[in-house]
């Protein structure tokens, strides 16, 4: 009699599909034909759960030899990714690069992936593209948060009409160097250091490690980063009265900030990728997508250390703000700010989600945000609409379309100088990566997200401070 032994019957008694299944029915139809079906599934049932009592066996050590083998063998613990990318709204496809598209699809994959999003002014990143959102189930990116962990806007209008600022740029010109640090790796010492409730925030003695940083916050309290972060003044035109803010219809002078959360989130940031890499293992294509689960202690620890750098961030716009204000002997009729960068528990579909937003703004029902254009197109104040398809977000600012070394390679210092001529801007510092022409049109970005944010008011810059040596973000 020949039995009919097959792969599957093999699988219900607890081999694993692949190599061993193969030799292990080889084995069958060299030695066992002739054996009854059920007396051989037990005897390689045994084989499967006492391989070492088979060795000395001479038909069946080959067997038992390989699935020693295969039970010491280190397990593959890459996390699959699903294999569909599950739908999501983009704003503004005309204007978003396939590199961009193609980092969002992957994110779409992960098996935590519940919602994502790309607004108009998105771009290339690293993991997460700049200006996605990505709501997640009980997990947190720190690369979908970013280096510059909550880098914000702050907007500061103050009771100076538009015909006091023309005729004092020296007065403007001075107080903006004299209150302002930019770039990597630069702080204030002595008498110079700021001083902040935050530096007494209980979250620095959560861990030894950011107990360590506590130092390195401190010397870079109320300074900006480098890249395209900035602090410039402006004029802000109200076309209209806005009762929320109670301001009245007119042109302000107004100051406008835009930094992070400087060496202190770009530390958390290393330290957390790091382990969430060597914790959480991903397929080559996702690994800059490494998450961490919140229940984890590892995640816990991230969470506390984000929201840390996002309170450390708002602190450093406050003291710029608080200086600067003073010096110029104005009151401040309005402060709006918003942050992105950053990871938020939100309701999403009547569940709670992550939700991450790098490179992208929170626009939920009434939440007030600035999005920036460049150093000479303006910048908008606006009131979000709370449009679910872009999970209540909207872009951060106008986006590049042109990286560091095209814009270096096409840009000239005379074309920038013309630029900045026409526009009648004042600029201190910067690189020609940070030019007007490497910007997209804010105009555009602004039309492709009229479903997500009312436009409230509109910032034209005047005079604009930067990273003296045009340096990457901090």
């Amino acid at each position: 009699m020949n039995n009919n032994i097959t792969g599957n019957n093999l699988i219900e008694i607890g081999y694993t599909e692949g190599k061993i299944v193969g030799l292990a029915l080889a084995i069958v139809k060299e030695n066992f034909a002739d054996i009854e079906e059920k007396e051989l599934l037990a005897l390689f049932k045994k084989v499967k759960d006492y391989p070492e009592s088979f060795l000395d066996d001479e038909v069946l050590n080959t067997l038992a030899t390989a699935l020693i083998e295969e039970a010491n063998a280190p397990k593959d613990e890459t996390i699959k990714l699903v294999n569909n990318v599950k739908p999501y709204a983009v704003f503004g496809p005309d204007y978003i690069e396939e590199g961009a598209r193609n980092q969002m699809d992957i994110a779409m994959k992960l098996p935590v992936s519940v919602a994502g999003a790309l607004m108009p002014d998105a771009h290339q990143g690293y993991g997460l593209p700049i200006g996605g959102v990505l709501a997640t189930r009980n997990a947190i990116i720190p690369y979908g948060v970013g280096v510059d962990i909550g880098c914000r806007m702050a907007l500061s209008i103050f009771d100076i009409p538009e015909k006091h600022y023309f005729g004092k740029d020296a007065m403007y010109k001075r107080e903006l160097i004299a209150f302002t640090k930019f770039g990597a790796g630069q702080n204030f010492k002595g008498s110079e250091k700021a001083d902040h409730e935050v530096l007494e925030n209980e979250a620095f003695n959560s861990t030894p490690f950011l107990k360590n940083l506590h130092g390195k916050a401190w010397a870079q309290l109320g300074t900006s980063g480098g890249g395209n972060h900035f602090v410039e003044w402006g004029i802000i035109d109200f076309a209209k009265r806005d009762e929320i803010l109670n301001i009245d219809k007119g042109r302000y002078v107004a100051l406008l900030t835009h930094s992070g959360s400087r060496g202190f989130g770009a530390t958390i940031a290393g330290h957390y990728t790091k382990l969430a890499k060597d914790i959480c293992k991903l397929p080559k294509e996702a690994v800059n997508l490494a998450y961490l689960d919140l229940n984890s202690s590892e995640g816990q620890e991230y969470w506390i250390a984000m929201n840390l750098a996002g309170d450390y961030a708002s602190a450093c716009h406050e003291v710029i703000h608080k200086r600067l204000t003073k010096a110029i002997g104005a009151k401040v009729l309005a402060k709006v700010e918003n942050h992105h960068n950053f990871a938020w528990k939100e309701m999403f579909n009547g569940q709670e989600v992550i939700v991450h937003r790098k490179g992208a703004t929170p626009a939920g029902k009434g939440v007030m945000g600035i999005i920036p254009g460049s150093m000479t197109a303006p910048g908008f104040l606006v009131r979000g609409k709370g449009e679910m398809n872009a999970i209540n977000s909207a872009s951060h600012g106008a986006g590049r379309q042109m990286s560091r070394t095209k814009a270096i390679q096409s840009i000239t210092k005379s074309d920038m100088k013309a630029i900045l001529k026409d526009h009648n801007v004042t600029l201190i510092g910067a690189g020609l990566d940070e030019a007007p022409m490497a910007y997209k049109d804010i105009n555009k970005v602004m039309a492709a997200q009229t479903e997500l944010v009312d436009i409230v008011a509109k910032f034209e810059p005047k005079m604009v401070r930067m990273a003296d040596d045009g340096s990457r973000e901090d």
